[in-house]
């Protein structure tokens, strides 16, 4: 089922927030991603050459399961279909040029290839998606390791704040924020996410040309 839109948080967590010198949100942090940046597990991110610095984000990802609109956060989880792992990739250089120039993030979010995503696993296999450890690996090394409790604004809140603004329709997907220890990605690197009971997403970064 392809997503008529891929709905991401910024800084939804404290600590990735603090380590990114940004203020804590009170209310979530939206943007948007094109179906066109999504791959599979085993398929390549591609670094662009107009960038020398994308950062990888490893996030919890939530798929809607039905059509909604100005959902009641009491009944947002029943339109949870699934939840996956998933990478939210940065070309953190041209973002800071565009935070500068007060300039729209479309462009460092938006490469093809910069939102892989694991394999979905039904909300009856997930007890707790709010208690669930969270972790990025390159090149077996551990870069970084959190816990979705920690998130800021949990799955409901952002199910009901989402959809008073846009309709969420089935296969949506929100990537819910990452935890700390965000950083580069670089030619040839091995990209391991992982969140305790769902499917492993590993995936290998290789440069544009």
């Amino acid at each position: 089922m392809n997503p008529s839109k891929i709905l991401c948080i910024g800084r939804n967590y404290t600590r990735h927030a603090v380590e990114m010198s940004s203020v804590i949100p009170t209310v979530p942090l939206v943007f948007l991603k094109p179906p066109s940046a999504l791959i599979n597990p085993g398929d390549e991110i591609v670094l662009p050459g107009v960038s020398s610095d994308v950062h990888h984000e490893v996030e919890l990802v939530v798929r809607i399961a039905r059509q909604g609109k100005s959902i009641l956060r009491e009944q947002a989880m029943s339109f949870v279909e699934g939840y996956a792992v998933g990478l939210d990739l940065t070309a953190r250089d041209i973002q800071a040029e565009a935070k500068k120039k007060g300039y729209p993030w479309s462009v460092a979010k938006g490469f093809d290839t910069f939102a892989p995503l694991g394999a979905f696993s039904p909300v009856s296999d997930i007890k707790n998606p709010h208690a669930l450890d969270i972790s990025l690996s390159i090149n077996g090394n551990v870069r970084q390791s959190g816990n979705t409790r920690d998130m800021i604004f949990d799955i409901p809140f952002l199910i009901e704040y989402l959809s008073g603004i846009f309709t969420l329709m089935p296969g949506d997907l929100i990537y819910t924020g990452t935890p700390e220890g965000v950083g580069p990605v670089e030619d040839g690197d091995e990209l391991e996410a992982k969140i305790s009971g769902l499917p492993v997403l590993n995936v290998r970064a290789r440069r544009a040309g």
